[in-house]
C-alpha cells in the first residue's frame, strides 16, 4: 500500500485519539477547578467630569483667575476612581481603590483611596482596618459620588475634618448596626494627616466616633448617602467627634427624604459643624440647609430633580487676623438617568467672604457622573 495512503487512513484515528485525550484532560481541569474556591472580585470604575465657567474667583472647580483676568473657562476631569473588593472568606473581605485627584493646578495623580481589611461577622460585630474614611459627619462618609449635589464640600462646612487622602487616615474601626442605631468608634494615625491636621504634635492617635438614628427605613452598612432618590424613605440624625491631642471637631447632621407616590421625592439634609483646632488653628462653626425635588415623571430616559443649598462658615478672629464669614449658595437642575450610575446636571455657586481683599466668586457648570 502507498505509505501516503496509509498515513491518510491513519489521520482520523489519530485525531479521534487526540480529541479523547483533551476531554479526558478537560474533565480532570474541570473537576480540579471545581475543588478550587475562587473568592468573587468586583470590579468598577467612576469618574465625574465637566464644563466649568467662573467670575471673579472659581468655587469649586479647578479654575483659576489669573491677575488682570475677571473670568475663566474650562473642561475638568474631578475624579476617576478604580473600585476593587472582593471576599476572602465569608467574613474576611478585602477592598480597594484607588482615585485620580482630577486636573486642577498641582493634581493629576494617582493615590491609594481605601486599602481595607474588613472582618464582618454580622451586623452587630465588624471591624475594619487600613485606609477609609474616618467616623465623621454624614457628607464624609457619603463622598462626592453619592451626594445629592454637584459641590458638597465648597463650603466649609460638610467634611471638615482632617484627612490624608480624599477624606481617608490609616487606622483601625469598629461598626455595628443595632435596629434604629448604628455605632461607628474608632482609632487613626494622626501622624499620617501630615499639614490637613492643626495640632502642635500630630503624632498623637486621633480618636473618631459617630452615632447615628434611622427613625425610619435603615441604613445599613459603614456609608451613607446623600439621597436615595426615592429608593428609602429616610429620617435620620447622626453626631460625630474627632480629637486629637485635647483639639476636636463636633458635627450634628440630619437627612429627611420622603417618596410621595405619584408627587415626587421630596428630601432636606442638614448640617452643624464647630471646629475647636482640629482642622484648622482658626477655631470656626458653620452650618448649611440643603433642599431638593425630585419630579415623578419620567422624560426621555431619566427624572428632573431641583436643588438648592446655603451654607454659612464662621472663622473666629484671632489675635492677627478679623474673622471671617463665608456664605455659599448653590442651585442645580439635574437629569437623574440611573442614580448613582448615570446622571448629569447644570450647577450655580455664588460664595461671598466678608474679608475685604476676597472677591466674590460665581461658577457655572455642567456636570457629568457614570459609575459602574
Amino acid at each position: 500500500m502507498d505509505p501516503k495512503r496509509r498515513c491518510i487512513r491513519a489521520a482520523p484515528r489519530a485525531a479521534l485519539a487526540a480529541a479523547a485525550s483533551a476531554a479526558v484532560l478537560a474533565a480532570h481541569i474541570s473537576t480540579a477547578a471545581a475543588d478550587i474556591s475562587i473568592p468573587p472580585v468586583s470590579v468598577g470604575v467612576g469618574v465625574q467630569t465637566g464644563f466649568f465657567s467662573c467670575s471673579n474667583a472659581c468655587v469649586y472647580s479647578p479654575g483659576v483667575v489669573l491677575p488682570g483676568d475677571s473670568s475663566v473657562s474650562g473642561f475638568g476631569v474631578d475624579s476617576v476612581r478604580l473600585y476593587v473588593s472582593g471576599g476572602i472568606t465569608d467574613e474576611i473581605k478585602l477592598t480597594f481603590n484607588t482615585e485620580y485627584t482630577g486636573s486642577g493646578p498641582g493634581e493629576n495623580k494617582v493615590e491609594v483611596m481605601d486599602a481595607i481589611g474588613r472582618f464582618e461577622f454580622n451586623d452587630m460585630f465588624n471591624i475594619w482596618a487600613g485606609r477609609f474614611l474616618p467616623p465623621s459627619d454624614r457628607a464624609n462618609l457619603y463622598g462626592p459620588y453619592y451626594a445629592n449635589n454637584w459641590a458638597p464640600f465648597a463650603d466649609g462646612v460638610a467634611d471638615y475634618y482632617p484627612n490624608v487622602a480624599v477624606g481617608r487616615d490609616n487606622g483601625a474601626a469598629y461598626w455595628g448596626d443595632f435596629g434604629l442605631a448604628k455605632v461607628q468608634v474608632g482609632v487613626f494615625d494622626g501622624e499620617s494627616l501630615g499639614t490637613s491636621t492643626a495640632v502642635k504634635d500630630p503624632s498623637k492617635l486621633v480618636y473618631a466616633g459617630r452615632l447615628t438614628f434611622d427613625f425610619w427605613d435603615k441604613e445599613k452598612g459603614y456609608y451613607f448617602n446623600g439621597t436615595y432618590y426615592g429608593a428609602k424613605d429616610i429620617l435620620a440624625l447622626g453626631v460625630a467627634a474627632q480629637t486629637q491631642d485635647s483639639k476636636t471637631v463636633f458635627t450634628i447632621d440630619g437627612l429627611m427624604e420622603k417618596n410621595l407616590p405619584g408627587i415626587g421625592v421630596v428630601t432636606v439634609e442638614s448640617e452643624y459643624n464647630k471646629d475647636n483646632g482640629l482642622n484648622s488653628t482658626t477655631t470656626s462653626d458653620g452650618w448649611y440647609v440643603l433642599a431638593s425635588y425630585l419630579f415623578p415623571q419620567v422624560i426621555g430616559i431619566g427624572k428632573f430633580q431641583l436643588l438648592g443649598k446655603y451654607s454659612d462658615k464662621t472663622f473666629d478672629a484671632t489675635a492677627v487676623t478679623a474673622s471671617n464669614h463665608l456664605k455659599t449658595d448653590e442651585v442645580d437642575v439635574n437629569y437623574i438617568i440611573k442614580t448613582f450610575s448615570a446622571r448629569v446636571g447644570m450647577y450655580y455657586l455664588y460664595q461671598t467672604d466678608s474679608l475685604p481683599a476676597t472677591l466674590t466668586g460665581k461658577e457655572f457648570g455642567i456636570k457629568l457622573q457614570l459609575q459602574m
